[in-house]
């Protein structure tokens, strides 16, 4: 490809509004242009790199026994009426109407159609198991679109559904497509995890998400460095403290707290240790008040406490709630002398061990410190693990502590089960001829989202550090005076044609431009491998080479090679 038979746009500055360096690059390079909130063009570079993430995609799908097909990305509302998803999904449906005034929506996703398909063609268990994908365009609509293609509404996904006549039959392709993931990922040059997952939205028995790490991922990620346990935090168990409850040392006292409502103030106040303090966090439930008991260094899980029985719709409580229930403004709630009998009381498993701890006195600029539960007030409810866990945790699989790190999800893989084929009545015949409703699998990769979670992960100063399977070129030929210098264009259309013909992707950047200006442009797209030609070296029958980055092999440093043995050497560096 001929730099001047194709289209680089490249820029000084990104816009005000990107924030992430993949989204400064991205727009930098010239990959996409912006056309609106959360929508975006591949331009023809980015493209390029958007098609090879999406073939290696496609070649493990297919190795892994997946079938491709391609579904409308309309869908009508009497397929998502049938699972009960039209009215709950939410606002990031967008729902269309079409000119007879029929409900349709832009799919976010396909389970419905997918479920649909399986129900009108599969009959017989002989046709199971069956594992369908597409590589499709999706749109949700997102509160707050931001990060560039990381949080856009339209975006590029392979979403894979697997049917089955058994949960072993499920568990096996399921463990198919985990393996798959693994092998893109790896393919792909990200350093990943994958990790256990809360099923959400989607629903099923059990999922993994898979995170490209990267200090500006919105999921936080627990670990043990010791084990090969990892988990969203949304779900990472957080175990309840080895040692007992210590017996009661203090008598329980009111300690002035004039302008002290956080816990953080408190126990500056009072000189103790952040975590010998109990918040105390009111939310309503069924239109009845809940009390949630932490220490005051942790942070409420949202996920854990939605699974709680009764608690699947909790919200917060208002402050004119909280000071109907405890007559009290907020800042100064604590479990002490509340009406048990109308307000439940639910505790974190840690907060259940700590004794002689300071919380709220329910009285305004007054905390109680000294508190015991069985003495000063009534064992909670319910003791349950409602909390983020934190860095030192203890493993949840016993073979050390936990440590913390952030990523960026760019696949999920659901154990459905069920859920979407019993509501659809989509069933086959089993061997005695009964009619049975089928196990479901399904399984996504944000096929754009990598693109810009591997910019995260690979990039210096300069900009973008393609890993080789994504960049859009493997090498580019700067020919430095392509249109003035006879030599230059003979030895640099040679050196093309011959790496054409071997097979590579190689750009020949013969631009009217200054050296500067290609090597800057050359750098900041990220292509892994640069050729220099030019009238200096070529009298002395050399040219340049100089990887984009030490993680080439070659060090990261210019050499010269001879011209002679450029092709033997480009093609045993690219072949690498």
């Amino acid at each position: 490809m001929r730099a001047t038979q194709f289209f680089i746009s490249t820029t000084k500055e990104a816009p005000s509004e990107a924030e992430l360096v993949s989204h400064k690059l991205m727009l930098r390079a010239g990959l996409i242009k912006r056309l609106g909130s959360g929508l975006y063009t591949w331009m023809p570079m980015g493209l390029r790199a958007l098609r090879r993430v999406e073939a290696v995609v496609r070649e493990e799908m297919n190795r892994a026994g997946a079938i491709e097909l391609l579904m409308p990305a309309v869908q009508p509302a009497e397929l998502w009426e049938e699972t009960g998803r039209w009215a709950v999904f939410g606002p990031q449906m967008l729902k269309i109407k079409d000119r007879h005034q029929r409900d349709f929506c832009f799919g976010p996703t396909h389970e419905e159609v997918i479920t649909d398909i399986a129900r009108r063609e599969i009959k017989s268990y002989r046709q199971l198991p069956l594992n369908f994908y597409q590589i499709q365009m999706k749109f949700r609509d997102e509160i707050r679109p931001r990060f560039g293609v990381m949080r856009a509404r339209e975006f590029l996904m392979k979403d894979a559904y697997s049917f089955h006549a058994s949960r072993d039959s499920l568990a096996a392709t399921y463990q198919t497509m985990y393996d798959a993931y693994t092998r893109v990922f790896s393919r792909l040059g990200l350093t990943f995890r994958a990790v256990s997952a809360d099923t959400g939205a989607i629903g099923g028995s059990a999922s993994h998400e898979f995170h490209v790490l990267a200090d500006s991922g919105e999921d936080l990620i627990a670990f043990c460095p010791d084990s090969d346990y990892a988990a969203n935090v949304e779900l990472a168990e957080a175990l309840a403290p080895a040692a007992p409850r210590a017996a009661p040392q203090e008598a329980m006292r009111e300690v002035n707290t004039p302008k002290q409502t956080t816990c953080e103030d408190v126990a500056a106040l009072l000189g103790i240790p952040l975590g010998r303090t109990v918040k105390l966090i009111a939310v309503m439930a069924d239109e009845k008040m809940v009390v949630l008991l932490l220490r005051g260094d942790h942070a409420l899980n949202e996920v854990k406490l939605g699974k709680l029985e009764g608690l699947a719709d909790f919200r917060l409580a208002n402050e004119a709630e909280i000071r109907a229930s405890f007559g009290c403004p907020p800042g100064f709630l604590g479990p002490v002398g509340i009406d048990r009998s109308r307000i439940r009381v639910i505790a974190d498993r840690t907060v259940a061990t700590m004794s002689d701890f300071v919380c709220g006195a329910n009285k305004p600029k007054l905390h109680l410190a000294g508190v015991n539960f069985g003495r000063d007030l009534q064992e909670p409810d319910v003791v349950a693990d409602i909390r983020n866990v934190v860095t030192g945790d203890a493993s949840p699989d016993g073979k050390g502590a936990l440590a913390l790190c952030r990523g960026i999800e760019v696949g999920h893989v659901f154990q459905l089960g069920s859920k979407y084929s019993q509501a659809m009545n989509a069933t086959y015949l089993d061997e005695a001829g009964r009619a049975q409703v089928m196990e479901m699998g399904c399984y996504g990769i944000g096929v754009s989202r990598i693109v810009a979670a591997a910019i995260e992960q690979h990039h210096d100063d300069r900009g973008i550090v393609w890993p080789k399977a994504m960049a859009p070129f493997s090498l580019v030929i700067v020919a430095i005076g392509y249109g003035k210098s006879e030599t230059v264009r003979t030895a640099a259309d040679a050196l093309h044609a011959e790496l054409l013909a071997a097979g590579f992707d190689v750009l020949l950047d013969d631009r009217d431009e200054r050296p500067g200006v290609m090597f800057a442009d050359a750098e900041l797209i990220g292509i892994p491998h640069r050729v220099t030609v030019g009238e200096r070296g070529l009298k002395d029958g050399v040219i340049e080479y100089q990887p984009r980055h030490a993680g080439s092999g070659q060090g990261g440093e210019a050499r010269n090679i001879a011209l002679v043995e450029a092709r033997e050497f480009l093609t045993g560096v690219l072949e690498r």
